[in-house]
């Protein structure tokens, strides 16, 4: 019995130095090289304009073959030659430079006050957590009711002036940036806030030293989600109420049925909001920039 159990490790070790000495005689494949990176490269951006641009002229296009097949009703839906002769007379009378700039001006009144507002607001925070903690589900609750309920009593209340349309920007803007800012806030580390503090800074010294540079990187980086809500208030506001903007314009070409223009309308709502996408952007890499020195 004893020579069996000694023999049994002996056969086993020896399949195992077999195999191995066959695995080594298998030929090895060269190491892949492979075409691309770990992570592609980003594109060129001429690359990327004229890709978009490609695909905006093949949409008109093809929208103008249809119309004038007849399979897409002018009517309800117009086509890009209607919609550029509307373009022309709206643009060669003045109204719709003035709409625009009214459009414009609301915006970033609205974007200015909602984003310094509710990072103010924000950054309050820090200094007592009862505060916090009793505003906060008071903004949320704010921040869930549609503010599109709100826009008849803030017309009401300022008129069919600009002021309304400022307000109403700036509305959709600041509770989102107080939340935004309150999250950043509570994210700063509070080992260095403790090392500071032990070395003798006062409340606002750490305050200025710690809380507020690192919450400024979070604040602009939701500048891009703002200008958008920011334009949103602005049109909402015109829609209830107003005189002048692309949003009474759109809402007076609908009225009158006047397909053509409200497409007009909004082109040119589609083309502010990409214009002032890139200037959040631009803005946003500056102010990065100097913060990071």
């Amino acid at each position: 019995m004893s020579t069996i159990e000694l023999e049994k490790p002996n056969t086993a070790t020896a399949q195992v130095g077999a195999a191995m000495v066959a695995l080594s005689d298998l030929p090895r494949r060269a190491p892949r090289v492979r075409s691309r990176q770990l992570f592609p490269s980003e594109p060129k951006g001429w690359l990327v304009a004229t890709l978009a641009a490609g695909i905006v002229i093949a949409l008109f296009a093809t929208w103008q073959l249809l119309a004038d097949a007849d399979v897409v009703d002018t009517f309800f839906w117009s086509k890009p030659s209607m919609v550029w002769d509307s373009a022309v007379i709206a643009f060669s009378n003045g109204t719709m430079l003035g709409d625009t700039l009214f459009t414009f001006t609301s915006t970033i009144a609205g974007f200015v006050l909602g984003v310094v507002g509710g990072a103010v607001m924000g950054l309050s925070f820090w200094w007592s957590r009862l505060y916090a903690r009793t505003s906060e589900p008071l903004l949320i609750a704010v921040e869930a009711m549609p503010k599109l309920a709100l826009a008849p009593m803030i017309v009401l209340a300022l008129g069919i002036g600009i002021e309304s349309k400022i307000a109403m920007a700036t509305a959709l803007v600041i509770i989102i940036q107080v939340l935004n800012t309150h999250t950043a806030v509570r994210a700063v580390d509070r080992d260095l806030q403790t090392l500071l503090y032990s070395l003798g800074a006062s409340r606002w010294q750490v305050f200025t030293k710690v809380v507020v540079p690192s919450t400024i990187p979070s604040v602009v980086a939701s500048f891009r989600v703002s200008i958008g809500l920011a334009l949103t208030g602005a049109i909402v506001g015109e829609y209830i109420g107003s005189q002048e903007g692309l949003g009474k314009m759109i809402q007076f070409a609908a009225s009158s049925f006047d397909i053509s223009l409200i497409w007009v309308g909004v082109f040119t709502l589609g083309i502010l909001s990409f214009v002032l996408y890139l200037a959040v952007l631009l803005l946003e890499k500056v102010l990065l920039r100097a913060i990071r020195g």
